[in-house]
Order: C-alpha cells, then structure tokens, then sequence
C-alpha cells in the first residue's frame, strides 16, 4: 500500500513538471493506467491534452508511440501488416499502436475504418492481421484526445468505441495564479517536458495493476454501482443507458481510486466521485433532454442524488 502511494506520489510530481495544477486530471489517468483501461481526454485546444498524456507516458519505463490521427490514416497503419520475406513466408511488421503506451491525438479527425480497428486492440489488446492474432505489450493503454467544438474534418466516435474508453477526462482552463506559473515556466529557456524522466518501471505498473484486483467491494456497494446503471436505463432522460461494461468498469475504477486514497476497501464515495467520468461519455440522451439542454453529465449528477446510498458496507 505504501509503495503504491509512494509510486502514485511520484507521477504526480513528475506531471506536475510539464503541466500545472491539473492534480485532478493526473489521478484520473492513474486511476485508468492502474485498471488497465483507456482514457479519452476531451476539452478545447491549447488547454494541455497532449502534455497530460506525454507527461504521464514520459514518467513510466514503457515504450511509447504518438499516432496523429488524419483522415488518411488507414487501419493497416495501426494494426500492422504482412510482408513476404523472401523466401515464401510473410513476416508481420507491428502498426503504429505497438507499444505499452499509445497517444492517439485528435481520434475524431480519422475515418470511422480506422477508428473500428482500434476497437480489438483496445478491447483485446490484441492486433489480428491475415488470420494470425499479435498481443500488445504489457502493460497497454491508450490515451486518445479529441476537440469537442470543433466538427470541420471529424468523424464523431459511435457508442461502440465510447464504450471502449473507461474514463473521459476534461482538463479545463488554468487558474489565472496558475496561468501565470505556467508563462513563468515556459517563458525561460528550458523545455519543461524535458525535465520529466520515468519514475516507475512496467513491473510497477503491472504490480499495482494486481493490487488493484485485491481490493474489496462489499455488496452493498456492488448493488449501489448496479442501481446507479439501471437507473440510467430506465430515465426518460437517456435513449442509452449504461451497458454492464461500464458498471464493471466503474467497479475497477472505484478499486483504483480506493487504493490511491490508501484503503483497500471501497466506499460509496469512490463510485460518487468518478461515476460522471466512467459514466456520462456512454450515455445517449433522449430527443426531449437535447431540447432542454441536458447534458449527460448532468443526468447522471440527477441520477446520484437520487440512487439510495448503501449505508453498511461489509
């Protein structure tokens, strides 16, 4: 537990080198890197997207790769593809996504072909090309950013490849006190991002992965992430609810976020403070919630302060 927190305590700091005040933000993408999940990073430009992801890639021994999404990226490009060797075999050469860490920068801008090809790797964490299935590296994650304003040249994400995400992160202006630490910092004639060095090895991360696994859900609390899912099926407010994914995903979410905070044991508020993150990027709401100008985040702050909280936990 100590050696996790430690672990935790150090990427945090080392973030915190190139991209300032966004302690929020960084535990978000700890908590999805120790769930083995994936995390979409959506907000407006120039607000730090990318230096969150390479900030946290360039703090872990694991191999990275940054694929800048266009329209003509094809699918082959991240899958890989099969080349005859010369002597009558094929011999497959790895796609852009073959490492432990992917930035996907800017997903939207790619057709819907390319996007289903993430929809394996992600998934399965596994690359199939003529028949033959490649397993990505240990640990994998992908991190993707998008531009939620901007819809010249961009092909939204279907539900199928929302799904696939288990946190969607906004990072939202600075502070105007933090603003002004981040001219002061990148006004001088370092590069901040240089500074930023691995601080944890692919074992550490494999290691807290298992813990996270041990940590104990009572079935209060179990029931509590269920009914909170079903409520989201049964709101005139959504036309999609959440799948059962997602409530597994908020499950191993929770797991994470109990072992940063040094539990081994999850409490109703772990679900309460990151079911809008694993939630609302999932739900799909109704024609009459879209006139009013809901949004799905919004319901799903309705549906928690509706959901009756378990009060005995073991």
């Amino acid at each position: 537990m100590t050696s996790l927190t430690n672990l935790a305590s150090s990427i945090r700091q080392n973030v915190a080198l190139a991209l300032v005040g966004k302690e929020e933000a960084t535990d978000l993408l700890l908590i999805a890197l120790l769930c083995e999940g994936h995390v979409l990073i959506e907000d407006v430009p120039g607000v730090g997207k990318t230096t969150l992801a390479s900030a946290l890639a360039r703090s872990l021994s694991c191999s990275f790769a940054r694929v800048q999404f266009t329209p003509d990226v094809t699918p082959s490009d991240l899958t890989g593809f099969s080349i005859p060797d010369g002597h009558g075999e094929l011999r497959y050469r790895p796609g852009a996504v073959a490492a432990q860490v992917v930035l996907a920068d800017e997903i939207n801008r790619t057709s819907p072909k390319t996007q289903a090809a993430l929809l394996e790797i992600m998934e399965e964490k596994q690359a199939t090309v003529d028949g033959v299935t490649h397993p990505m590296p240990r640990p994998f994650m992908v991190m993707a950013t998008q531009n939620p304003v901007d819809f010249v040249g961009t092909y939204p994400l279907p539900e199928a490849q929302m799904d696939r995400f288990l946190l969607r992160v906004s990072i939202g202006y600075p502070t105007a006190r933090d603003e002004a630490d981040i001219l002061l910092r990148y006004s001088g004639p370092e590069i901040p991002m240089e500074a930023v060095a691995p601080v944890c090895s692919a074992q550490d991360i494999l290691d807290a992965q298992a813990a996270v696994r041990t940590v104990y859900v009572s079935y209060e609390v179990r029931a509590y992430i269920v009914a909170l899912c079903d409520a989201t099926r049964k709101t005139d407010l959504l036309a999609l609810g959440a799948s059962t994914r997602a409530a597994i995903a908020l499950c191993r979410a929770a797991q994470a976020r109990a072992l940063l905070c040094g539990r081994d044991y999850v409490i109703p508020e772990d679900v309460q403070a990151l079911a809008v993150c694993v939630l609302a990027h999932r739900l799909v709401l109704s024609a009459d919630a879209r006139m009013r100008g809901e949004t799905t985040a919004d319901v799903t702050r309705q549906l928690l302060s509706v959901v009756r909280v378990p009060v005995k936990l073991k």
